[in-house]
């Protein structure tokens, strides 16, 4: 059996509301927990079969959410920041609740996919190493991409005094500037992949994050934008998405 959750706790948790303003909703009446008025804040609640209801529009109970953001350029990786705008500046109010943040980070002026959040262990989960959860990016480089270089992403690219984990590069377009080049990773170094470029003497000039896990950027979503993933967009992001010629040796 599911536990059960106060009242006005799980109204508060969805964000559009205060704890104290919902205390005062419950005892004028306005709210409904399986269509009947209950008037006790402490009233129990199983988010996963109830139904409640806030002058008169039912509410969606979850005990977390789950966002894609489409960073812009500009825009921090943070959840506040004293210059610049962050992440969760730009979700709307309607998605907005306590707890936010970016699951991961990208740099002031990458863009793309961006998870934003409130759960810490599906954080956790994602951004550990040990999950072989892959993020996807499509890099702009002042120059050419080689198959040297592909081999070379393949088995670990040494920077500074690390050795990056086996990564895959795949050159995709040219244009005038340079070629365009796929690469998938399953860590977060600091810069990592302008640094593994940088270690070929090529410059990243444009990185956009496009996919985490199975999960790819929704083309729809205008930069900027942000919406609620669903259980299954959620279960993409878990999934391991890297060729079997760049795994570990166990």
């Amino acid at each position: 059996m599911a536990k059960k959750q106060r009242l006005d706790k799980i109204i508060a948790m969805q964000g559009a509301l205060s704890r104290s303003d919902v205390k005062i909703l419950i005892r004028k009446g306005a709210v409904t927990v399986n269509g009947q008025v209950v008037k006790n804040a402490d009233f129990g609640v199983d988010m996963d079969n109830d139904l409640v209801a806030v002058q008169g529009k039912e509410i969606s109970l979850e005990q977390h959410i789950y966002l894609m953001l489409h960073k812009p350029k500009g825009v921090v990786s943070a959840t506040e920041d004293k210059n610049l705008p962050t992440v969760v500046d730009l979700v709307p109010k309607e998605l907005w609740r306590k707890g936010l943040f970016p699951a991961g980070r990208l740099d002031k002026d990458t863009t793309g996919f961006v998870l934003i959040t409130d759960d810490g262990d599906f954080a956790h989960d994602i951004l550990s190493p040990k999950k072989h959860i892959s993020k996807t990016y499509h890099a702009l480089v002042n120059g050419t991409i080689t198959e040297e270089m592909e081999k070379g992403f393949e088995k670990g690219v040494v920077i500074g005094e690390d050795l990056t984990l086996p990564a895959s590069l795949k050159k995709i377009s040219s244009e005038p500037q340079g070629d365009w080049g796929e690469v998938i990773l399953r860590e977060g170094m600091y810069h990592q992949i302008k640094r593994m470029f940088g270690a070929y003497g090529l410059k990243v000039l444009e990185l956009k994050r496009v996919k985490m896990g199975k999960l790819d950027l929704d083309p729809n979503l205008a930069q900027g934008q942000c919406r609620k993933l669903s259980k299954e967009e959620i279960a993409l992001v878990k999934c391991r998405e890297m060729p079997s010629s760049t795994e570990e040796k166990e």
